[in-house]
């Protein structure tokens, strides 16, 4: 080959090495001033907040009626009216059936003129009472004064032994007497039972409420026929107080149980329907045994329910308070993300940078969560925009719409965006 051909090729190897040194040279300033001018990544920021966060179990119960009383027929006959509509509040005492009392009125006059034979004849058994006593008396001192007349030879002794004999005779018959008193008492005592029994079996024929309570449905209609005892007209319900039962896992027993030692606890029910009014209402109920099909423990709250707003059978999201955690640390649900390794937040530096770091949650209470360990009051978190995040980069807090803060509006002035977040000028 030619010389000339050979330092022409020199030439061109050199050029390409040249090349491709400067390009490598210059490849990392390129990078390091891509990363320095763009790498800002939007998201939205809250601050740790520190506040007094209820400590609650939360779980679905049903609502049950305080009492529920089966009205039945105590008295048979026509039910002659029903005063009341069906599903009307009732108050205890109201009237609320009548059965027809004509035949047990007729009893009662006849068992109140028996008893009044029995008065009388307790009377006069009493009065010859009385007359035999005075003769048996009389009698007697006759004979005594017989008795000491024939001792001074004065009568004969059958005079004396007749005397005598009377006084013993009327002697029996005071004592038929007593006994024919007891009896006229025993009749009478019968005779008042009966009128008594009457009496009672003509108040059954009025029924009458015997708690507060609204009614359900008329199983018997006014003119029908009903029987003593067997025949179940409604049913009332107590549901002012009424009770919301539901079941906590075994695990929350010991809690619940330390914490009742401490006082009352609340629990409020919510109905399902929207808008629905939590009541308020005391733990009353713990039941002496764990479900072992469930693993749950079955309690009660019992609750006023003076608007009515219960109602027996429906399902009500109930919350147990046990107690209040004092000054407990919370941010947004959405700070928290969870990974391999468990929970953890993008904490947002002074240098507005944002750092990963491990948390241990607690409760969840709304749209907060209560953080145990991890976190100090103050500190910024990221709360939205953390696909694009790594530890380590920039971060430009945005506005609710969307936008980025610290930016000037038209005829307005520049405002700080808050700590932790980058000022911008204006260019």
């Amino acid at each position: 080959m030619p010389k000339s051909q050979l330092l022409k090729l020199s030439c061109i190897a050199a050029a390409v090495v040249l090349s491709v040194a400067c390009n490598k040279a210059s490849a990392p300033a390129a990078g390091a001033g891509a990363k320095k001018g763009g790498g800002e990544v939007p998201v939205t920021i809250a601050k740790v907040t520190q506040k007094d966060v209820p400590v609650e179990i939360q779980i679905i119960g049903n609502v049950e009626a305080y009492a529920t009383i089966t009205i039945k027929a105590q008295a048979g006959g026509e039910l002659m009216k029903v005063h009341f509509q069906e599903g009307d509040y009732v108050r205890k005492g109201d009237v609320l059936f009548t059965i027809d009392p004509r035949p047990l009125q007729a009893q009662l006059s006849q068992v109140e003129a028996n008893l009044a034979r029995d008065l009388a004849l307790e009377a006069q058994a009493e009065a010859n009472l009385a007359k035999n006593i005075a003769q048996e008396q009389y009698v007697r001192g006759q004979s005594g004064r017989y008795d000491r007349l024939f001792q001074q030879g004065i009568v004969s002794k059958d005079q004396s032994e007749q005397l005598r004999t009377n006084a013993d005779a009327l002697a029996s018959g005071v004592n038929a007497d007593r006994a024919a008193i007891q009896s006229a008492k025993a009749a009478t005592v019968a005779g008042r039972a009966a009128v008594d029994n009457v009496r009672l079996q003509l108040a059954y024929t009025t029924i009458r409420a015997p708690l507060d309570g609204r009614t359900g449905n008329l199983n018997v209609k006014q003119g029908n026929i009903v029987s003593a005892n067997s025949t179940d007209l409604i049913a009332i319900n107590q549901v002012q107080p009424i009770y919301v039962t539901f079941s906590v896992p075994e695990a929350q027993l010991a809690p619940v149980r330390n914490y009742m030692n401490s006082g009352k606890l609340q629990v409020v029910a919510t109905p399902q329907e929207e808008g629905a009014t939590p009541q308020t209402g005391i733990l009353t109920f713990v039941d002496n045994a764990v479900d072992v099909s469930t693993g749950t423990i079955k309690m009660k709250g019992t609750f006023p329910n003076s608007d009515r707003k219960l109602w027996p059978g429906q399902f009500v999201r109930v919350v147990l308070r046990l107690t209040m955690q004092r000054n407990a640390l919370v941010v947004p649900n959405q700070a928290v993300q969870t990974s391999q390794d468990g929970a953890y937040v993008y904490v947002v530096k002074e240098n507005q940078t944002v750092e990963s770091r491990p948390v241990v949650t607690g409760s969840r209470l709304d749209q907060e969560l209560v953080i145990d360990k991890g976190l100090e009051a103050g500190e910024s978190v990221v709360t939205e925009g953390h696909l694009r995040l790594a530890p380590g980069m920039r971060v430009q807090q945005r506005d609710a719409r969307g936008g980025k803060k610290g930016g000037k509006g038209p005829g307005e002035e520049r405002k700080d965006a808050g700590p932790g977040v980058q000022k911008k000028g204006a260019d």
